[in-house]
This record gives C-alpha cells, structure tokens and sequence, in this order.
C-alpha cells in the first residue's frame, strides 16, 4: 500500500484512522482500555534502522523509492485516544490517528497488537476486581504466556485493580508492586513439611505466606502455627472444594488464635470462580491462565480503519466500508460519557465530524497522546489503575453481570449519523 501510494501521489493525503471494536465480547458488559503508554512508547521507537532497511530492500519487499522513504520515517501527526483504564464499548473511538496517510497506515500493526492484547487481560481483569470486593488479587500468569506477554498482562491486570504481579520484571519496568508465594516444590525439597515452614519463616519472616495444602490441610496449619505462633501472615489453598477448605481452615485458624492469619487461594481461578467465592472466608485470589488469556477472550477485536482522507481539493471527507457485517462509519469522531446527574453513565454518545454537547454531567473520553509527532499524554500505572477504579464506579450496577447480555450502556450517535447504531446487536430471530 505504501509504495503504490507513494508512487500515485495520494500518500500524502491528511487522513484520519480510528482504531475501535465493532462489538464486545459475548457476555460482557464493557471492555477496558489497556496498552496506551505501551504504545506511545513503541510509537517513540517506530524507526527502520540501516539494517532493517536493506532486508526490505535485499528481499525487493519494496522497492528503493520506499526503501528511501522509510529510512527517514517519524511520525509527525496527532494522536487522540482514550486512557489507560478508559471503559469502552461498541463503537467507542478509542484511538484517532491523524496524519498523512503513509505515516498512519504503517502503524495498524503495532497499535493493534499492543491494544487487543492489553485491552483484552484488563477487561478480564476489571471483572474479577470487581467481583473480589476489595479482596487484593494478585497477577500469577507469567507461567501461561509468551515471557514478554507476561511482562504486558502484569501491567494490564494492574490497571484494571490488581493490587500485585508475581513478574519481577513488571515491577522493574513498571514500578508497580510485586508478590508471590513459594511452590509445592519447595515443601517437597524438604525432608518434612515442618522443615519447609521453618527455612521459609527463617528466610522471609513469620509475615510470610506457608503453602499447606500439599499433605495433610489440617495438619499443615496446625504446624504452620506451631512455627510462627498466631503472627503468621497469609496460608495458600491451591486445591480441592475451595469455598469448603476456606471455611474449614479458617475455624481452625480461629481456633488456634490466628486470626489475623489470611487465606489466598489460587487454582485455575477466573471471574465466575472469584464471584462464586465471594461468601468464603477467602481474603485474597492469585489468578493466571484466565486472566491472561482474557478470561476465555484473548482479543477485543479491536480494528484500525480510515474514516477520513483529504480530497485532491484539499478537502477532508469522510469514507467508509460497506461490507456486511464489518460496517465502519466515515468521518471523525468525538466522545463523551453521557451521565446522569447522580454521576451514573447512560450512554456512549459519538459524535461524527463534531464533539457531542455535554449537558453539565457529562464526561469527554479523547485526550490528546501526541501533538505534532511529540508523546504528551502519558499517565502512571497508579493514575491508569486510579482512573480506572473510577469510571468503572460510574456504570450501572448491571455492568458487574457476568450473565450473557448486552452492553452496559447503548452507543449514541449525533452529527450525520442519529437514527440508529450500526453496532448493535443483531436480532437472530
């Protein structure tokens, strides 16, 4: 596309791409926005070095015109975008790239990879924090995924309200707050399960967290007590009827005098596990295949398309694919959350080629990432996980639902586009 572009004239052209999904995932309420600062900074170091250059040459993938073209490439455009920790639906314009069409079309790639990946284990995420109730969860995927996968899901997991990561170099690159718990093997290296307790007491403290289901449960808490006393910090339950084995452990906690000794469990956990929990005497959740996998959804099915490009008059006009189905709708647009004056979302309103009228309660989503080429909007994972926390507290209580339904709020549209939404669900009768 570049080299014909370049070739006919038209890679010039102001164009305005937008990156957004079509429809959310089957059963869920809302999606959450993950990946910005990831890529603003992949978008800092989007360059075609010497050596990059000459394989694309060598390998005639295109010719020395575009070969040329590409040595010499920064992005000098804008970008617009909702934030780390945004909530977004169907629709939702969730990052507005605008520049000359060269320089927009080369980065569909690399926006798409790092924002359905991230968007995809923070919206898993968001709904396991919020049906935990306040319980910490801790991020303990690295074991399941790609290793820098594992790096990316930490950190998105952490803006949707995990409070920790078990990846070490998350809390390297990141700065945010890491924990873990031993393993079975550590118990198993160990001539008894008492030698165990007493080496990890011994090296890390009584606050320390004893894994004590791989024998005998009861009898491993009672000797986790008998070493630390009643200050021990946290058991693991990795296994077995873990709403029962919570309950259980805890009376014998009690019973002892531990009872400020707190209970994580682990085990294959998702959103419908955490949920089912909620009763327990559970104080904490260490998640990881579910959460980064996307809780069964590994994409957002999020898309990059043109909705605009300069006219060979100089004018910008909108465009649009027709394609059944796969409908995108032209022109650029602007949004903001419709609220109500309670502070409670009721829709998404877009507006096409103008920004919606805010009646007073309302809140505007884009916010400029890049102005003229230059990174302003980066935030901190903390700001990301704080934003986030509360646009979630704005939506209706039904977002919380894990039953199969329809988005949380309807998407709105004004501007040449009022009568209907084109991302609405289809009726199958």
């Amino acid at each position: 596309m570049l080299q014909a572009a370049l070739a006919d004239g038209t890679a010039h052209r102001r164009s305005v791409f937008e990156l957004f999904a079509r429809r959310l995932p089957d059963g869920r309420r809302y999606g959450v926005v993950a990946g910005v600062n990831r890529l603003l900074d992949a978008l800092e170091r989007f360059r075609f070095d010497a050596a990059t250059v000459e394989f694309l040459r060598e390998r005639g993938v295109v010719d020395d015109a575009t070969c040329d073209w590409l040595a010499g490439y920064r992005f000098s455009g804008d970008v617009s975008g909702y934030a780390d920790g945004e909530i977004f639906f169907p629709g939702s314009p969730v990052l507005v790239v605008e520049s000359s069409f060269a320089e927009a079309v080369l980065l569909e790639t690399v926006f798409l990879s790092i924002l359905n990946h991230d968007s995809a284990v923070a919206s898993a995420a968001s709904r396991m924090t919020w049906w935990a109730g306040g319980r910490p969860c801790i991020e303990m995927g690295s074991r399941r995924t790609h290793e820098e996968a594992a790096v990316a899901s930490a950190l998105a997991a952490y803006i949707a309200g995990f409070a920790t990561t078990s990846n070490l170099e998350a809390a390297r690159r990141f700065g945010i707050p890491s924990a873990g718990t031993a393993a079975h093997s550590f118990t198993l290296l160990h001539d008894t399960e008492r030698d165990a307790f007493v080496s990890q007491v011994d090296a890390l403290g009584k606050g320390t967290t004893l894994l004590v289901d791989t024998y005998d449960l009861t009898e491993a808490v009672r000797t986790a007590i008998e070493v630390t006393g009643t200050e021990l910090g946290a058991v693991r339950l990795d296994s077995g009827d873990l709403p029962s084995l919570a309950g259980q452990v805890r009376e014998q906690l009690d019973a002892l005098g531990a009872t400020k000794t707190r209970i994580i469990v682990t085990s294959d956990l998702d959103e419908y596990q955490i949920a089912a929990l909620a009763p327990a005497s559970v104080d904490g959740y260490g998640v990881g295949t579910s959460l980064v996998t996307g809780s069964g959804y590994p994409t957002c099915g999020f898309v990059y398309k043109l909705v605009a490009r300069e006219d060979a008059d100089g004018t910008m006009a909108p465009v649009a694919k027709k394609s059944p189905d796969k409908i995108s709708i032209g022109g650029r647009k602007y949004a903001l959350r419709r609220r109500n004056r309670q502070g409670v979302a009721e829709a998404e309103v877009i507006g096409v080629g103008e920004t919606p009228v805010d009646d007073g309660d309302d809140r505007l989503l884009l916010r400029p990432l890049v102005e003229a080429g230059k990174i302003i909007g980066r935030t901190t994972p903390a700001e990301s996980q704080a934003h986030h926390l509360k646009v979630r507290d704005e939506l209706p209580r039904s977002a919380s639902q894990l039953s199969r339904g329809e988005p949380a709020i309807p998407t709105d549209y004004t501007g040449d586009l009022t009568s209907r939404n084109p991302y609405a669900p289809r009726s199958t009768m």
